[in-house]
């Protein structure tokens, strides 16, 4: 069996830390290797123990979530850290991704979110609450007419593999079908279509194709037309 995620929670209110290492706990995926309520502390125990990803909370006293943050990038570069989250100000999220943060989340997120949130970043991919950035970028852009209108993408942002599983998505096949083509788990394949919808900042695999297709970011050899779905 897999090892579970080891992880370090960094989070001062001591009653909504406790609540949330025990709901993680019941998770077999996941195990919360240590606890901090400051950011100092928390930096001992990245240079103590090694640990698969950091939930961190942003509102921490001392010298605070971002700068906690980007001292433990500096110290630990390839640490994944997760960074929670009352507020949505962009202003703080410039902070957070210039402080290299994989990601956040309002504290509010339903469990079942915030564990997939978790098993992404902690595979590498990033994770942006999709309800805080909807309000960030609705301060910053006008309301997005009925029919989707993508701007090019110069660059292709997806991996090998997010491309493998893009293609195969444009044919029509489910999270579970792709799993059993690439002999991988479901759960990666769930994954790695999440980040390839924040890379492509679309909210389903239908606008997914679509981009791909009209930006060439997957190969079109193969793949049967009227076959695109948002299955999973």
């Amino acid at each position: 069996m897999t090892s579970p995620l080891k992880i370090l929670l960094v989070e001062d209110d001591e009653l909504f830390r406790l609540g949330l290492a025990t709901r993680l706990q019941q998770e077999p995926t996941l195990e919360i290797a240590a606890e901090a309520e400051d950011g100092e502390t928390a930096l001992d125990w990245v240079t103590q123990q090694e640990f698969d990803i950091v939930i961190l909370d942003v509102g921490l006293p001392g010298i605070g979530g971002v700068e906690t943050c980007r001292q433990m990038k500096q110290l630990m570069p390839q640490l994944p850290i997760l960074v929670l989250t009352s507020h949505s100000q962009p202003t703080l999220i410039n902070r957070l991704i210039e402080a290299q943060a994989q990601g956040y989340c309002l504290k509010g997120v339903a469990a079942e979110s915030l564990i997939l949130a978790i098993q992404s970043v902690a595979a590498g991919a990033s994770w942006w609450d999709a309800q805080a950035t909807q309000q960030i970028r609705a301060q910053f852009q006008q309301p997005l007419a009925e029919v989707p209108q993508f701007d090019p993408i110069p660059d292709n942002p997806l991996t090998q593999r997010e491309r493998e599983i893009l293609a195969l998505i444009a044919n029509g096949r489910s999270n579970s079908e792709i799993a059993e083509s690439l002999y991988i788990a479901a759960g990666t394949v769930r994954v790695h279509v999440h980040a390839i919808l924040q890379k492509l900042e679309v909210r389903d695999r239908t606008q997914a194709v679509v981009i791909a297709l009209r930006n060439g970011l997957i190969d079109t050899e193969g793949i049967s037309p009227n076959t695109i779905t948002d299955g999973s």
